[in-house]
């Protein structure tokens, strides 16, 4: 059964058929909430501005029994990543940095990066220097060299997970992040190949160099005052303790286990790391927000976080050569990997519609996070999408796609 509020507009009057969105609870009611594969899931879909779909279904806290709700608030891990690299390109804009500036320009501990060519962190590692230098644009886009450490690919990955580098519950900061990164290689020369990484989480440190206040301080005032996000934050204070998601991974023999326990998880404190790439919790009211700003040109109330052009810049493909993800992908894990699908400043984008064999348009653009989260922006179609759940990983089950598929097969205009 549905917990939540109804749309109150007649959804006929945005161009969906009533029916056809009504598959959409159908759906993950039988194929994921009955099933216990998920334990809760909210769907919030919006056109021309207007809200046209919300379903709420099943646990917030399964063991707790409490159900999931409009005002629940789930980790959304990389779904942080759209926010920080709008955030820093309100600094683009303003003429304080340039998405070709060398990246040493700002961390001058990093001008002598080398590009792994042997060796592990307990021997010591063999470099070869860079074909060009790490750009500004090599972060926002992921072709910078870097990694994460649970890519499990390589050395360098292993030298990233025994640092604990880019671990959102890790005790150090993001000072100390920065000067841990100095002393690894790079996994490939700057600008060469596409690896999903901690880049984001250099995008946050950089804004707070660039705009001489720290990250949290900046999105805070720039983005989620402006928009009214107040329930989006770096950590889940107590008064709101109680709307706090538990997050949960696949149980062996099927089923689901907790993974991370509301009461006593690391996101009831402010951390030490402010993840630009992954450290944001927020409820699904909020993040339609700002995929309204998005769709909207960079604007939601008259309030203007980034120019239109800013925003195509940024939701164009900036992959080189302009190919697809897979052609230039070392990645063994990300949100996306389809074909037809490339990526912008921050977050991913539809190059081809018919190649990703999923229904939507050219140009439209996305990312989701670990924990299963999702969200999408149309511009053809002047739509939004965001789902919400919380398991772990986001490859356990193909339901985006799914959603994407049952969205769209609802038009009817």
């Amino acid at each position: 059964m549905t917990n939540g509020r109804a749309v109150t507009i007649d959804p006929g009057e945005l161009g969906f058929s009533p029916e056809r969105l009504a598959r959409i609870e159908a759906f993950l009611d039988e194929r994921y909430i009955a099933p216990g594969k998920l334990a809760g899931a909210l769907v919030s879909v919006s056109r021309f501005g207007e809200p046209a779909y919300h379903c709420v279904l099943g646990h917030a806290d399964v063991e707790r029994a409490v159900p999931l709700a409009d005002d629940t608030i789930f980790r959304i891990y990389s779904m942080t990543k759209p926010l920080t690299s709008v955030a820093f390109m309100m600094l683009v804009e303003e003429g304080k940095v340039a998405l070709d500036d060398p990246v040493h320009r700002y961390i001058p501990a990093w001008r002598g990066l080398g590009v792994f060519a042997g060796g592990t962190r307990s021997t010591g590692f063999a470099t070869t220097p860079t074909a060009s230098p790490m750009r500004i644009v090599d972060l926002l886009r992921h072709t910078s060299g870097l990694t994460y450490g649970f890519q499990m690919r390589t050395n360098v990955d292993a030298a990233y997970r025994m640092g604990k580098i880019g671990e959102i519950e890790k005790a150090g900061t993001l000072d100390s992040f920065i000067a841990d990164l100095a002393h690894l290689p790079l996994e490939f020369s700057p600008g060469t190949a596409w690896n999903y990484s901690v880049s984001t989480d250099v995008i946050g440190y950089l804004i707070g160099v660039i705009a001489g206040e720290p990250f949290e301080d900046f999105l805070q005032r720039r983005i989620l005052d402006p928009l009214g996000m107040t329930d989006t934050g770096f950590h889940v204070p107590a008064d709101k303790a109680h709307r706090f998601a538990a997050c949960y991974q696949p149980k062996a023999g099927g089923g689901i286990a907790l993974q991370d326990d509301p009461a006593t998880s690391a996101f009831l404190k402010p951390p030490a790391f402010v993840s630009g790439g992954g450290g944001l919790v927020s409820t699904a009211a909020d993040y339609m927000k700002f995929g309204l700003a998005m769709l909207n040109g960079g604007t939601l109330d008259d309030h203007r976080l980034i120019g239109r052009k800013t925003l195509d810049l940024m939701t164009a493909n900036h992959l080189p050569g302009g190919v697809d993800l897979p052609a230039v992908s070392k990645s063994l894990f990300s949100e996306a990997a389809y074909d037809g699908v490339g990526f912008g400043l921050g977050l991913a984008t539809s190059t081809s519609a018919a190649r990703t064999l999923i229904p939507g348009s050219d140009g439209d653009y996305f990312w989701g996070g670990a924990a299963s989260t999702f969200f999408w922006v149309d511009p053809a179609e002047e739509l939004v999408a965001v789902f919400m759940t919380q398991l772990m990983p986001s490859s356990t089950y193909p339901v985006r796609r799914e959603l994407r598929t049952l969205v769209y097969s609802a038009l009817d205009d």
